[in-house]
């Protein structure tokens, strides 16, 4: 597995962006996406979170191995929000919150951030959504069904984000008919997914006011290097046939296999995996053959 940093621009105009970022579909780390006069950077603190929302009862995530089968993970318990925020400013832990639209609950935080949008207007600003994670947490390695263009802000802490694109997933041991990867890609065993071995993909490590581009179908596999949260807006894809697939996906693909595990339980899961090690089998072949 071989990884190459991605590059940070700053300044850029919409036109450079749009002609070789967003058409082209190629990762990118904006520094200045936010505003730096955006008031969330001073005001959004744990302490501010809890003060406006640490009632709220929250469903938290933890390590993606147990949710293999399906489309998106499973939560693993609930907590209130003030009290999750203090376990991760006190320990590290695996638990995350996942697609916690915050901002819809509380619509007035919209207003603490300054976009500075380079796509045109395209940005669905309307859509955004924050994710919260303890130092060591982390996400499958997957794709997003949707095929949107995501910019991930980073507001506190540092992650650290792995991509590669959508041509690898058959190296990626990508399971049949879901959107995420059955490998470990921190701990990756060769001997039993070996065409990991020629997977080629992009690193990036955004910290707080930095925001990555990650355009349509990129495989995300999201490490929390510290604690921390962010919020991603969305684009719709530019290109059709990414469009179609999204159509696709949300219509077609995640039904039929919600609709296949309900019929065959675990005879269906069995069968996912063993296309999909079959299929790595035949990539990784090829590969030495090369």
């Amino acid at each position: 597995m071989q990884l190459e940093k991605i590059e940070r621009v700053s300044g850029i105009s919409s036109e450079d962006f749009i002609a070789n970022y967003l058409k082209p579909g190629n990762p990118v780390i904006l520094t200045d996406f936010i505003d730096s006069d955006s008031p969330a950077f001073a005001k959004w603190t744990y302490d501010y979170f809890k003060e406006i929302a640490g009632d709220q009862t929250i469903s938290l995530y933890g390590k993606e191995e147990t949710s293999r089968d399906r489309v998106a993970s499973a939560p693993v318990t609930q907590m209130k929000f003030a009290d999750y925020l203090d376990l991760i400013e006190r320990e590290p832990t695996d638990l995350r919150i996942f697609l916690f639209n915050l901002l819809k609950l509380k619509p007035e935080l919209n207003q603490d951030i300054i976009y500075n949008d380079p796509t045109g207007g395209k940005i669905l600003k309307w859509l955004p959504y924050l994710f919260f994670g303890g130092e060591g947490s982390s996400t499958r390695n997957h794709y997003d069904i949707d095929m949107s263009h995501v910019f991930i802000s980073q507001y506190r802490g540092i992650k650290k984000i792995w991509l590669f694109p959508l041509e690898q997933s058959t190296e990626l041991y990508k399971l049949p008919y879901n959107f995420h990867s059955i490998a470990n890609l921190k701990e990756p065993d060769y001997d039993k997914f070996p065409a990991l071995q020629f997977i080629n993909g992009l690193e990036a490590e955004i910290k707080t006011g930095e925001t990555l581009f990650m355009p349509s179908g990129y495989w995300h596999f999201i490490q929390y290097i510290t604690e921390g949260f962010s919020i991603s807006v969305r684009a719709l894809p530019t290109k059709p046939i990414d469009r179609l697939r999204g159509f696709r996906n949300l219509v077609i693909t995640r039904h039929f296999d919600n609709t296949m595990r309900k019929l065959f339980k675990q005879h269906w899961f069995d069968y996912k995996i063993n296309v999909a090690l079959k299929r790595g089998e035949k990539s990784y072949r090829q590969h030495q053959q090369v």
